[in-house]
């Protein structure tokens, strides 16, 4: 499980950009072998852009808790190991043609990236902490 992070640390990770947030995710998702995302009674919360519709995922609880707001008031965040992320949940977000907004900030602004390239990245990331 992952270590509870202070709001300055929250915040800094914020600022970073989309491309920087996504090579923390990495070294993150591998260093605490889970990944979070925002679930409700109908499944996971899902974003929408001009061409895709995408499963936002998050580093550590508290990030994804922040966009437990508004509209998605009512979702809980939801850690997935790896394990079972690459297992299960890269193939069922290919089969459905879903992809993934990589940690996204509160700006909405996040990486979208297939789930098999989300999975390649983190292979490759426990391939070089190995």
């Amino acid at each position: 499980m992952s270590t509870p992070l202070d709001a300055a640390r929250i915040a800094t990770i914020n600022q970073y950009d989309a491309e920087k947030r996504f090579q923390y995710l990495l070294t993150e998702v591998v260093a605490q072998e889970e990944i979070w995302i925002l679930t409700d009674d109908d499944g996971c919360v899902m974003l929408n852009t001009e061409d895709e519709d995408c499963v936002p995922v998050w580093p550590h609880k508290e990030f994804a808790e922040a966009w437990a707001t508004g509209e998605w008031a009512e979702c809980t965040p939801k850690h997935i190991s790896l394990s079972k992320w690459h297992r299960k949940w890269t193939p069922g977000l290919e089969e459905d043609d879903l992809a993934i907004v990589v940690f996204p900030n509160n700006k909405e602004d996040g990486l979208v990236v297939s789930p098999d390239d989300l999975d390649h990245a983190i292979q490759q990331k426990v391939r070089k902490k190995g």
